[in-house]
């Protein structure tokens, strides 16, 4: 309990109230699916509360930390600064929190972008950032109802909107993204059938509530 309560107070200086009650929305929601899912509960709730550590740190200092971290963007990534709070909040995770569980670490590492072949964990957490509580757009039932379905077709539609979205801003998409979105089309029809009409919900629409941003 101590460690939980560590943690709660590790991220507070870092984020404001309305990102500090996403966190623990995150954290319940992750811990939720893996009591579904059969993953260790404990792991998944300490990998959501930690997710968005540096959400709120200034760019700058982000890019300062990962050149400590030793850790070289690429082209692609330099160029998405929405992307950078889940490298930097691993690598800080790892050297300045001393968490060496890698399955936590890289949860939180691939969090925004996915990827293919994610580990139960990682799935978890990734879905648990769209479907938490405190969040609202138009699709988030659907997901949702997904996720109690099944993790895969959650990760899958997930995806779908972040690529759907960037493309409609005309904005690069990570590889790891495009990667997790072919991963799971390519893993039987029955899951591509199981979301087929996600575009039902195109980017003007959800622009209106706004899809979740990572």
């Amino acid at each position: 309990m101590s460690e939980i309560l560590d943690y709660e107070e590790a991220i507070r200086p870092f984020l404001s109230e309305k990102r500090y009650h996403h966190s623990l929305c995150v954290a319940e929601a992750a811990e939720e699916l893996a009591r579904q899912y059969g993953a260790d509960e404990e792991k998944a709730w300490i990998a959501g509360i930690l997710h968005d550590i540096l959400k709120e740190t200034p760019g700058e200092e982000q890019l300062r930390m990962l050149d400590g971290f030793g850790i070289a963007l690429t082209d692609l990534e330099r160029s998405a600064p929405k992307l950078w709070h889940a490298i930097t909040g691993a690598a800080y995770l790892e050297h300045t929190l001393h968490i060496q569980d890698r399955e936590i670490l890289d949860a939180v590492r691939y969090h925004t972008t996915g990827r293919a072949d994610m580990t139960l964990l990682e799935k978890i957490l990734f879905v648990a950032d769209y479907t938490s509580a405190d969040r609202q757009f138009d699709g988030v039932d659907r997901l949702r109802s997904l996720a109690r379905e099944g993790l895969d077709q959650a990760v899958l539609l997930g995806s779908a909107f972040t690529i759907e979205d960037l493309a409609h801003m005309h904005k690069a998409i990570h590889p790891d993204t495009l990667a997790a979105y072919n991963w799971y089309v390519l893993q039987g029809e029955d899951t591509r059938k199981e979301n087929q009409g996600y575009g039902s919900l195109g980017p003007a629409e959800r622009e209106k509530t706004g899809t979740p941003e990572k």
